[in-house]
């Protein structure tokens, strides 16, 4: 597997579409017993080697405190050893990062321990969008890390870069989009009611579901691949075999910096910005240890070393960081972004399921 490869599936896929990641545990060297210590659960692969030799040793060095790193299985499957390692108080990992989807499942067991925001001073750096709060306003996890999904060409192809998300519905391009294959991790919903109706709040009700399939359909004709493998669809539009559709902006940006005919276009209606959180699990002992964990990770400099080392884009304010014009641009854009609507995932998933398989996949 490629390296850009290794990059995108190792942390996304498992977050989204829940692909495999390994499940061994990782003891950095620098663990010694009687240090304060802290299991931090984070994807495999990639992800994992690039937090072990860029962020976690330099974390111990300015708190003392030495990270166990735990390479954790998928969203869902680490969600339920979780639950039931905290049922029988033990915690596989103090801190995890987990998808929204999952912080959100989560929350109804309350499994994740609510966080002091008075020792997490640096959570002011965040944007609003990255604190995930429970119902009764209690700070259930903290943005860890986003990335985005971005409309992407083959240069060969097209000439222009397209400028709008409706260019999957323009009848110049049948035959051409490669699309993400599930409802849950393409965010297409979204992405249709932000270029045809005004926003995501359009999907507020079943109503308005229903209306953005119907308008979803219509690309149809356009799709030749709807993808579950990225490297499938990486290699044909590489090769201008499916030259149009939606990826992840920094893998794109890394291909053609390898010289590959592609590129990466926020529409003027905004990626779609994915993300994880730090959360606590309710199991652990090591609270002060996970606070000043999540507090260490929300500063600007380690943001903007994740978005330099890992290919990350930043959860906090762009004013903060010290990244140029181009480290940001391979990483992030300053278009709004279109937020997922990971409440209905939660809370209308079967239906939502369904219906994507009756009217768009089927």
């Amino acid at each position: 597997m490629s390296n850009i490869l290794q990059k995108g599936v190792s942390r996304r896929v498992v977050l989204a579409t829940g692909a495999m990641a390994g499940g061994t545990l990782a003891m950095p060297s620098i663990l010694r017993a009687q240090d304060k210590s802290l299991k931090v659960g984070v994807y495999g692969g990639y992800f994992k080697d690039s937090f072990d030799k860029n962020i976690f040793p330099e974390f111990t060095k300015a708190t003392g405190i030495a990270v166990e790193s735990v390479a954790e299985p998928t969203g869902e499957a680490w969600l339920v050893q979780l639950e039931q390692a905290a049922k029988a108080g033990a915690a596989p990992a103090d801190v995890s990062m987990m998808s929204q989807v999952a912080m959100l499942k989560g929350q109804t067991t309350k499994l994740w321990t609510p966080l002091d925001m008075a020792k997490i001073p640096n959570s002011k750096n965040l944007l609003d969008r990255f604190i995930n709060k429970y119902p009764d306003g209690g700070v259930a996890g903290i943005g860890a890390v986003s990335w985005y999904i971005t409309l992407v060409t083959n240069t060969d192809v097209y000439k222009e870069a397209p400028t709008t998300w409706a260019a999957f519905w323009d009848k110049a391009n049948a035959d051409k989009l490669g699309l993400l294959a599930l409802v849950s991790n393409s965010f297409l919903l979204e992405i249709t009611a932000k270029t045809y109706f005004g926003g995501t709040n359009a999907l507020d009700t079943e109503e308005g579901l229903l209306k953005a399939f119907d308008k979803l359909a219509e690309v149809k004709p356009n799709v030749r691949l709807w993808y579950r493998d990225e490297a499938q669809f990486e290699q044909s539009l590489k090769s201008g075999e499916i030259p149009m559709g939606q990826y992840y902006h920094d893998v794109t940006g890394l291909a053609a910096s390898e010289g590959h005919p592609v590129r990466s276009t926020f529409p003027k209606e905004g990626g779609v910005q994915d993300s994880g959180c730090w959360a606590l699990s309710r199991a652990s002992k090591k609270v002060d240890e996970a606070h000043a964990f999540i507090d260490y990770m929300s500063q600007p400099a380690i943001q903007a070393t994740l978005s330099r080392k890992v290919g990350t884009s930043p959860t906090v304010k762009r004013e903060l960081l010290d990244l140029n014009e181009k480290e940001f641009a391979a990483v992030s854009s300053d278009i709004e972004p279109i937020i997922p609507r990971y409440d209905l995932y939660t809370t209308k998933s079967d239906w939502l399921n369904q219906k994507w398989t009756e009217l768009i996949v089927g």
